[in-house]
C-alpha cells in the first residue's frame, strides 16, 4: 500500500473515534425516565412528565406503566388531553388487563368525560381484580364515583 493511504486511514480512525468519544454520554434507563416523571408529576410539571414517558415509551413501547402515566398527565394537563388518555389507559389495558392504576384512572377519565355508568365498569373490574372492595385503586375510584354522584344529581 501506498503510504498515504496509511496516512488517510489513520487520520479516518482518530476522526471516527474521536466523534465517538463525544458521544458517551450515558441515555437514561427506562427506570431512570420512570422515576424523572414521576418527580414532574409530584410538582404537577406534565409536560416535562410527558417528555420523559415518551422517551421511555421509545425504548420500551409495550409498558403498560409508561402508557398508564401517560394517560394520567394527559388527563391532568390544562386542558385535559382526554382523547389521548383515553387510548392510554386502553393500550396499558390491552398490555396488562390487571393493571389497577390503569382501572382507577380510567373510570376518572370517563367521570370527566360525564360517563358515569363507564367508570362503574372500572370499579366493577377493579373489585375482581383485588378480589375485595379494600384495595387502594377500589376505594379512590369508589370515592370519585361518589364525589361525581353528589355534584351531578
Amino acid at each position: 500500500m501506498r503510504p498515504w493511504i496509511y496516512t488517510l486511514a489513520a487520520t479516518c480512525l482518530l476522526a471516527c473515534g474521536g466523534a465517538q468519544a463525544k458521544d458517551t454520554t450515558p441515555t437514561p434507563s427506562v427506570n431512570e425516565r420512570l422515576q424523572s416523571a414521576q418527580k414532574a408529576i409530584q410538582v404537577k410539571d406534565w409536560r416535562r412528565a410527558q417528555t420523559e414517558l415518551n422517551a421511555a415509551l421509545r425504548d420500551e413501547p409495550r409498558n403498560a406503566d409508561i402508557h398508564n402515566l401517560l394517560g394520567y398527565t394527559a388527563r391532568k394537563s390544562s386542558p385535559p388531553q382526554l382523547p389521548q388518555a383515553f387510548a392510554h389507559y386502553k393500550t396499558a389495558l390491552e398490555i396488562n388487563p390487571q393493571h389497577r392504576g390503569a382501572h382507577e384512572y380510567l373510570g376518572e377519565a370517563y367521570l370527566m368525560d360525564k360517563q358515569p355508568a363507564e367508570a362503574q365498569k372500572q370499579l366493577a373490574a377493579l373489585e375482581k381484580i383485588c378480589g375485595n372492595q379494600s384495595c387502594e385503586e377500589y376505594a379512590d375510584l369508589a370515592k370519585a364515583i361518589a364525589d361525581y354522584k353528589t355534584s351531578n344529581p
